[in-house]
């Protein structure tokens, strides 16, 4: 059993330098980063100390602590996909709107090429 709970803990500690590794290089959002980092954290202390996760199933009613685990775990990705969605979801408005800009700025650039053309244009006398 400590063979897997070293293994586990070594793990989680492991994923958390591969994390801030990737956070140094640019590779990896600061803020996505140290979410991903706390559960490597998590993962780290709940493999160095497995009894843990029995206390706190006890403590909050479950028979069968691992479906606390599950939960737990299920719960986080659940928040991280919302997540992940609204951040997608801004950028997408973001992108919008920056295209509208763009679009009434070429509008705008044309408007102003036509009239430069239009008025340096010799002018003709009628009779």
């Amino acid at each position: 059993m400590a063979s897997l709970q070293m293994t586990t803990a070594l793990l989680g500690i492991g994923l958390a330098v591969l994390i801030l590794y990737l956070i140094r290089r640019d590779h990896l959002y600061l803020m996505h980063g140290l979410f991903w980092v706390v559960v490597a954290g998590a993962a780290a202390v709940l493999g160095a100390w497995p009894g843990l996760i029995d206390r706190l199933a006890r403590w909050t009613g479950f028979s069968y602590p691992p479906a606390l685990l599950l939960l737990l775990a299920s719960i986080v990705l659940l928040v991280k996909a919302l997540h992940a969605d609204m951040v997608n979801t801004r950028i997408e408005r973001d992108v919008r709107r920056l295209n509208q800009r763009l679009a009434l700025l070429e509008a705008d650039l044309e408007s102003l090429r036509q009239e430069a053309a239009g008025g340096s244009a010799p002018h003709t006398m009628r009779s």
